[in-house]
């Protein structure tokens, strides 16, 4: 099995966005062009933070299709402290890749900076939009934020992600942190970053939705 990495995450400011360093795991350096080629674009979340670049949950679905034998290309372009206006920076040179499906995973770090929900949910749906318009696939990955945010933002901020799906029909998984928010030991230290076995259960969350989106006609 080999799997392609393109390594863009950043320290936790979102710095350095522009470098990226391409990796290959398996016995020869060379990829096979002809699979699939799936682009996931989001923050530390993505990014798989704190952890061996095999153990972010890109790679781990990367595995679990190979061994279904269903191999893809794999394109992780997580930015640690990245937010839905970075990934709107840098989604012009990803979309050159001509991937086949876009996951998109940002908001938190919108939320924790203060911005209004509308705004967000403007930069995801031009996200979406504008991945769907040179023929990508998408499958946007839900979010939520504590509830020490405000119930009233709360319910406003995890409500952007199926508004969003259903106006653009992109697929949808509606909580990526499902089972893993929020337990102590399915996080690292940080009670924010999900350890190896919590990006395991991630994994799981994601892993029907993107078989479907692949599926997809």
């Amino acid at each position: 099995m080999m799997v392609v990495y393109l390594t863009a995450a950043a320290c936790a400011n979102g710095a350095d966005r522009g470098t990226a360093a391409a990796q290959a795991s398996g016995a020869s350096g060379e990829v096979d062009a002809t699979r699939p080629l799936v682009v996931f674009l989001g923050d530390s979340l993505t990014a798989g933070y704190g952890l061996d670049a095999t153990q972010s949950f890109p790679s781990l679905l990367a595995a679990r299709l190979a061994k279904r034998g269903t191999p893809i290309r794999v394109v992780n372009a997580g930015v640690s402290g990245d937010t839905t206006t970075g990934g709107l920076e840098r989604l012009s040179w990803l979309l050159g890749q001509k991937p086949v499906v876009l996951v998109v995973g940002f908001g938190d770090n919108d939320a924790f900076r203060g911005q209004p929900v509308a705004a967000i949910a403007e930069n995801l749906r031009t996200i979406v939009v504008r991945a769907q318009a040179v023929g990508a696939r998408v499958l946007i990955l839900g979010m939520r934020v504590p509830p020490n945010y405000g119930p009233d933002y709360e319910k406003a901020f995890a409500a952007i992600y199926p508004a969003v799906a259903k106006e653009t029909r992109a697929r949808l998984v509606p909580f990526l942190l499902e089972g893993v928010a929020g337990r102590a030991d399915l996080n690292q230290d940080d009670g924010i970053h999900p350890n190896v076995k919590g990006e395991q259960i991630v994994a799981d969350n994601v892993f029907p939705y993107l078989v479907q989106t692949l599926e997809a006609k």
